[in-house]
C-alpha cells in the first residue's frame, strides 16, 4: 500500500488520508488485486465464490 498508493498523494489532514486510503483498499485493493491465500484471485471474487456455493447447497 505504501508504494501503490500512500508516497504517491499528499493530504492535508489526517481525515483526508484515512478517507483516501480506505477507498484505495475498496476500490483497488480488495477489488482487483489478487491474494495468493485465496486462490491467487481477488477478495470479491472469493467472497463472491463462496456466497454462491453457500446459496447453492
Amino acid at each position: 500500500m505504501k508504494t501503490e498508493y500512500y508516497h504517491r498523494h499528499v493530504f492535508t489532514t489526517r481525515a483526508a488520508a484515512t478517507l483516501g486510503v480506505s477507498e484505495w483498499i475498496e476500490t483497488v485493493y480488495n477489488r482487483r488485486r489478487r491474494h495468493s491465500a485465496l486462490g491467487n484471485i481477488s477478495p470479491v471474487a472469493f467472497e463472491h465464490r463462496t456466497t454462491t456455493a453457500a446459496q447453492a447447497a
